[in-house]
């Protein structure tokens, strides 16, 4: 039986680094006065992030099944 609280996988958590990315480039944008360029920038970012995660996550379920016995 669960207790109704369930971990979200990587897969769920896919595209918080561009929605994070998006609010620190409308905020950086702001700052210096170029909303446009802060959020092409926070996409950019956030992407790359996203990325990341997402190619450190495969190796580590690769590897993960590669030491199972």
């Amino acid at each position: 039986m669960t207790d109704g609280k369930s971990k979200k996988s990587k897969k769920d958590k896919a595209g918080y680094g561009i929605g994070i990315g998006i609010a620190l480039g409308v905020a950086f944008g702001a700052a210096i006065n170029n909303v446009g360029l802060g959020i092409a920038l926070g996409i950019c970012f956030g992407a790359a992030y996203d990325a990341t995660q997402a190619k450190k996550a495969k190796e580590k379920s690769k590897d993960d099944e590669n030491s199972d016995p």
